[in-house]
């Protein structure tokens, strides 16, 4: 009883700190500050300096990664691509913030989905014995590679569109300050 009713006051307290519409202006918020990042990632994209191509394939490499479900080493395969294919390291790492904790939910999810498709398994969970720590141990590793592929698959669409919306934004860019130089020149 004493559990409930701490519960019901906490709620209580919440609702009298966001207001009325505790809820909506939530969310609200929280839309506020996805919009904010979204503009800061855009901003610290345009400020890059390089090639147009060059970083476009870093910015490429880091959604792909980032859409795999390898989350405790995004950042690493990313660097590791980036610097063997010899492109930029910063949109790379910028790239991988594709993921996220609302994204991976999502890239997970069809992750499995077009993995089991393309390898034509069934179920994977229905193989685990009740109580068998080898079934478990296998089906683990089967899953694991059901949902590598299906990222790795997932991740390609997403790259090529990040790395054409990158390289048109960075050619703009450098047009733009090619033409800023000019006028600046005569002058």
């Amino acid at each position: 009883m004493t559990s409930r009713i701490n519960q019901q006051q906490k709620y209580q307290a919440v609702k009298r700190t966001l207001g009325k519409n505790g809820f909506s202006y939530t969310i609200k918020l929280l839309l506020m500050n996805i919009n904010r990042t979204i503009r800061y990632s855009v901003l610290r994209i345009k400020r890059l300096n390089g090639d147009p191509h060059y970083v476009a394939t870093g910015m490429a490499i880091g959604v792909f990664v980032g859409i795999t479900p390898t989350i405790p080493f995004h950042t690493g395969i990313a660097l590791v691509l980036a610097f063997l294919l010899k492109v930029s390291k910063v949109a790379a790492v910028l790239g991988v913030w594709c993921s996220n904790p609302f994204t991976i939910p999502f890239f997970y999810y069809w992750s499995y989905k077009i993995g089991v498709s393309v390898m034509g398994t069934t179920n994977t969970y229905s193989t685990i014995k009740q109580g068998s720590f080898l079934d478990l141990w296998r089906a683990g590793h089967d899953i694991a590679l059901v949902m590598l592929l299906g990222g790795v698959i997932l991740g390609i669409l997403p790259a090529i569109l990040t790395y054409v919306v990158t390289l048109k934004m960075m050619i703009l860019k450098k047009n733009r300050k090619q033409k800023r130089r000019l006028q600046e020149g005569a002058a």
